[in-house]
């Protein structure tokens, strides 16, 4: 078979494709994480990015491929989540203006569009870094135009540049020795390589196992947490919610005394459809998960009985949670400090009640929950920004996977935004020690940067993996210290983990140590911390706050 134009049609089918392909690879993407930390994130990231740029093309209605290219790139740059998610968007955004014009591509079009994106991409890193996402889309644009020179046929450049993505993330890492000490290769590489063999595919009509496969459970919790569950229509008045209850069962099919069918997955959902919206199912071969929402729950459960036994059941009443959102955005209004920060917003990226109350404390006008699994997109930061109400603002990310997506969001603002580069929460709080009302944007930036030079950052998380990295060997279930993104202590106890790291951080100019204890850690055990560590050094000013932050037990800085 010979093709030798992509049309709307054949474009349409090469995004959707993709799509599946990386939402089906999302956790094996995401297994490839270098840290054993209970954060790799780069297949959800990747995979929720792209089903933004999806739906951008699925709602337009253009026949022209220059047109919808330069949907997907705006559906890109707005749902871009993480480093992963920014940079693929830049991919497209580099491709869409390339082939702005075109009404169809051709073999040569493809291939230009392609490099195009290559190069943007480039652009838009600040240190490019071989053996990464970037890497691969380089080799696989070089093979590209390679093929083109020896054939008009898209299939044949697509299968070029899918094979050369492919070999070039065997490579990876050759070029990063931390990949080849963990054994895997790059995550962000492995993304982009599975978007060119949907793309591929889509062009052959080539079906692989997954694309029969429905996306898994954990990945419908993904969806329903990123896309659902950022609010209850805020803007809606109670009353206006047609339906009332937020239904979620999972079934084990074939299983329990009330089975009347076997599941077809058709026709079940199609049941279902009927009962309400924002309706989700999710099956495999032993489990359906389902979620929907319905004025009539009980039925949804009797369904679900039908098929199999019940073995989770959650239904929430959104009209009383919609209400509780009302009387906290209320509660937000009253704390937002203007009469300390006139014109501006700040905005914190952060997650943690306690957290959030520290930023609040400093200054901070707007928390924006995320963090480490948690990346919100740039269009979640173009909304923050806009919430802000104010004539300028500043954004603190705290976490290097969400400084890219920050600076998209700045860049798309419509009114003057600085982000202060912060990696970390504890670096964020540093920053706004340099804040100042007063002071232009340029003076803030320069100021807070400023209070990051003598702060050195670290985390206790657990170790979700066996693995060897840097030398050290790391059990599952270890618990790790982590400074400045090297991991510096590992212990079976927690807190001797702590300590440990905190002496680690100590030299002869340390003054300030603050500790914040999250969800799996405590008052208790941060105050043994601090005993310790006074011993070591007495003259240490030891502060201990409840952050209330998932993923790492403490925050600890040294100043």
């Amino acid at each position: 078979m010979k093709v030798t134009k992509i049309t709307e049609t054949e474009f349409r089918k090469m995004i959707s494709v993709s799509s599946k392909r990386l939402s089906s690879n999302a956790e094996f993407i995401n297994s490839l994480n270098v840290f054993p930390v209970p954060d790799g994130d780069t297949g959800t990231n990747m995979s929720l990015s792209l089903a933004s740029g999806e739906k951008y093309v699925s709602e337009a209605t253009t026949t022209s491929v220059g047109s919808l290219a330069n949907f997907l790139a705006k559906g890109l740059l707005m749902g871009a989540r993480g480093n992963s998610g920014v940079i693929l968007s830049q991919i497209f955004r580099g491709f869409s203006k390339n082939v702005a014009k075109k009404d169809a591509l051709n073999a040569k079009d493809l291939a230009q569009a392609l490099s195009a994106g290559v190069e943007t991409a480039y652009k838009a890193v600040m240190k490019p870094t071989e053996g990464t996402i970037l890497t691969v889309a380089r080799m696989a644009a070089e093979a590209a135009r390679k093929a083109v020179k020896n054939s008009d046929d898209v299939i044949v450049v697509m299968e070029a540049a899918y094979k050369a993505a492919d070999a070039a993330l065997q490579t990876t890492p050759d070029l990063l020795p931390v990949l080849k000490e963990v054994g895997v290769v790059d995550s962000g590489g492995q993304g982009l390589t599975f978007v060119y063999q949907g793309f591929y595919d889509a062009l052959t009509g080539n079906e692989r196992k997954e694309d029969m496969h429905q996306p898994s459970v954990v990945e419908m919790d993904e969806m329903v947490n990123a896309e659902h569950h950022k609010s209850v229509q805020s803007q809606l008045s109670t009353e206006d919610i047609k339906y009332g209850y937020c239904t979620e069962i999972m079934v084990r099919l074939g299983a329990g005394r009330l089975v009347e069918h076997q599941f077809d997955y058709d026709s079940f959902r199609d049941y279902l459809a009927q009962k309400g919206d924002s309706l989700l199912v999710i099956a495999d071969d032993e489990v359906v998960k389902v979620h929907v929402h319905t004025e009539h729950p009980g039925e949804v459960l009797s369904f679900g009985q039908e098929y199999g036994s019940l073995i989770k059941v959650k239904v929430d009443n959104m009209r009383l949670q919609h209400e509780t959102i009302l009387e906290h955005d209320e509660d937000d209004k009253v704390q937002v400090n203007e009469d300390l920060t006139g014109d501006y917003g700040v905005i914190a990226i952060a997650s943690g009640e306690g957290i959030s109350q520290l930023f609040k404390s400093l200054g901070v006008t707007y928390i924006l929950s995320g963090g480490q699994t948690m990346n919100p997109s740039t269009q979640d930061i173009v909304d923050a920004i806009k919430k802000t109400n104010a004539k300028k603002v500043l954004i603190l990310p705290n976490n290097k996977n969400i400084f890219m997506a920050a600076k998209q969001a700045a860049q798309v603002a419509e009114m003057p935004v600085e982000v202060i580069p912060t990696t970390t929460i504890t670096q964020g709080l540093s920053a706004m020690l340099g804040f100042d009302k007063d002071a232009d944007l340029a003076a803030n930036k320069e100021a807070m940067l400023s209070e990051l030079d003598g702060v050195k950052s670290g985390q206790v998380t657990i170790a979700v993996r066996d693995t060897t990295i840097e030398g050290r060997e790391i059990k599952k279930d270890d618990y790790m210290g982590i400074v400045d993104g090297k991991i510096v202590a590992t212990n079976l106890k927690q807190k001797d983990a702590a300590i440990e790291m905190v002496k680690q951080m100590l030299d002869e100019d340390s003054e300030i140590i603050t500790i914040i204890y999250g969800e799996e850690g405590s008052k208790q055990e941060a105050i043994a911390i601090k005993d310790a560590v006074e011993e070591i050094d007495e003259d240490v000013e030891v502060e201990i706050h409840a952050g209330n932050q998932p993923v790492y037990s403490y925050l600890i800085s040294v100043e």
